[in-house]
């Protein structure tokens, strides 16, 4: 194979809201960090030892404002993208990195809210898609005799 591949795929919860940032040209840029956590028994105490990696998420125009708009600090999302790491300045004038994902799609699982719920065994309101249209269609009853 002679291609090279970039791609990353995360399973996280966000730890802050998305923070938004517009150009003069209409375009917007989202940003959010993303904790996703790794979880095993160490051999010495038999105890268990939970391990959490932060990723900083950016996500672009339309995408960002859907992120923007539906998440929030504690919900759960897959992200699919690519990493890109930036080079800075800082005050001081010292060079300084940055990796990042470019998310180029993504899908929300559960919100915090849904989270809570399902932990005291409450019932769960589902959140709509974004990209989920009205249908004119009547709405079918759960209560038919088939057996299957």
């Amino acid at each position: 194979m002679s291609g090279t591949l970039n791609k990353v795929m995360l399973i996280g919860h966000l730890g802050d809201e998305v923070k938004m940032h517009y150009f003069e040209g209409g375009g917007c840029v989202g940003r959010f960090p993303l904790a996703t956590n790794e979880t095993y028994v160490s051999k010495q105490t038999n105890e268990r030892v939970t391990n959490t990696e932060w990723h900083n998420i950016v996500v672009r125009n339309k995408g960002a404002e859907i992120c923007e708009k539906y998440l929030s600090k504690g919900d759960k999302v897959y992200i699919e993208g690519r990493l890109k790491t930036r080079k800075w300045q800082d005050d001081k004038g010292a060079d300084r990195y940055s990796t990042e994902i470019q998310c180029t799609d993504f899908t929300f699982l559960s919100t915090k809210k849904e989270s809570e719920n399902s932990a005291s065994n409450a019932p769960v309101a589902q959140k709509p898609a974004a990209s989920q249209q009205a249908t004119s269609e009547p709405a079918v009853e759960d209560n038919d005799d088939l057996p299957f």
